[in-house]
């Protein structure tokens, strides 16, 4: 979906603009789903929740797939997320999943697992990127609508392997200690201030990464005339090379301390960004961007780990919440902004304001978090 959605509702005649909008209109529903199914985990199971969001997907994709009316595909749009670009996670209950993986696992193995996760995440976006591709190889093309239905498959087939797995699953059922009243007053205090700075930092990566990622298959589409079947394989390889960077990530976290990695790897995918726009081939382009998928998307496990490590167990659903809340919220707002440039021929413009916002998320994510580096890592 995220090569062939944006594209699909370019091919029905929606501008630049009004793509933005169909797609911040899926961001900002997630958003108000994290909102309330991120704390809501900390009370209730998660399984359950998964599960719920799941069956959901599933139905949206089946909706997208037989509706005629363009009501019923923004609708289903809406609910599901297609082309929102949620780097293989589960979308906004992801919160949910980082706060079950954070209490089964504790220390140094829960972010060697966040980083797994990540990779797999990755892997699977990239499989699913290369079947984007799948209409032209066999001739058909993307010439009728019908090739853009069919892709709905997919999302659907991979929301039924979930609930599979999921029912295959089974969650702790015990609670972990709570600290001493007075003890928990003070903690809070301190874990409510860094939540803070957390949504802070957060809120100037959200948006520089809303301007261009859910559009960059539109992007390749008008700067270089380019469809589905070229762009399809060149978001699968940023796909897989995110995956390698996943498990570099990982290695870097244990060498130089998770903050220290994220930041340089992200220095790193900044001066790609910066490089992409100028580039004057699609090939150039793609390769570009494919390599800044390896650097920006290998830190996602640490940067998740970080999130869930700011609080104690019983409260890992918020800080999970807070972490994917601070991003979705300015991320709806980027699509809107990114298309109408997008569509009026400001074909670097997008990105440099992408680039500006996340040097500023870089300069807050070090001074709020450098520190944590130095400190022992929970086990709880």
């Amino acid at each position: 979906m995220v090569v062939s959605f944006a594209l699909y509702l370019h091919a029905l005649g929606y501008n630049g603009a009004a793509i933005g909008l169909v797609l911040m209109a899926g961001l900002l529903f997630g958003a108000l789903l994290t909102l309330i199914v991120g704390p809501l985990s900390d009370r209730r199971g998660r399984r359950g929740l998964l599960l719920a969001y799941e069956c959901t997907a599933a139905a949206a994709a089946l909706a997208a797939m037989l509706a005629r009316g363009e009501a019923v595909l923004i609708i289903a749009a809406t609910i599901g997320g297609f082309g929102r670009g949620a780097n293989g996670s589960a979308g906004p209950f992801a919160p949910v999943e980082q706060a079950w993986l954070a209490r089964e696992l504790g220390g140094a193995q829960r972010r060697r697992v966040f980083s797994l996760n990540a990779t797999v995440g990755f892997l699977g976006m990239a499989l699913g990127a290369g079947l984007a591709a799948l209409p032209g190889a066999f001739g058909r093309g993307f010439s009728s609508l019908t090739a853009y239905r069919l892709l709905f498959v997919l999302p659907l087939l991979g929301s039924l392997g979930a609930i599979a797995l999921l029912a295959l699953v089974r969650e702790a059922a015990e609670l972990p200690p709570r600290a001493h009243p007075h003890v928990a007053a003070e903690l809070t205090r301190t874990e409510n201030r860094q939540l803070r700075r957390l949504a802070l930092t957060n809120a100037a990566n959200g948006l520089g990464i809303g301007i261009i990622g859910p559009l960059i298959a539109y992007w390749f589409a008008r700067r270089f005339s380019q469809g589905p079947a070229l762009i399809g394989p060149v978001l699968a390889f940023g796909f897989l090379l995110g995956a390698c960077g996943s498990s570099l990530g990982a290695r870097l976290s244990r060498r130089l301390g998770a903050v220290r990695s994220v930041i340089w790897m992200r220095t790193v995918g900044l001066a790609l960004l910066l490089a992409i726009p100028f580039a004057r081939s699609f090939e150039l382009a793609a390769a570009l961007y494919a390599l800044r998928g390896a650097f920006n998307r290998g830190t996602i496990g640490a940067r998740q780990s970080i999130a869930v490590e700011l609080t104690r167990a019983e409260r890992r659903g918020l800080a999970a919440t807070v972490q994917s809340l601070s991003l979705q919220i300015p991320r709806a707002a980027g699509p809107v902004v990114g298309g109408w440039m997008i569509h009026t021929g400001e074909f670097v413009a997008p990105f440099l304001l992408a680039a500006a916002l996340q040097a500023v998320y870089l300069v807050l994510y070090r001074r709020y978090f450098g520190a944590l580096d130095r400190e022992p890592q929970a086990d709880t």
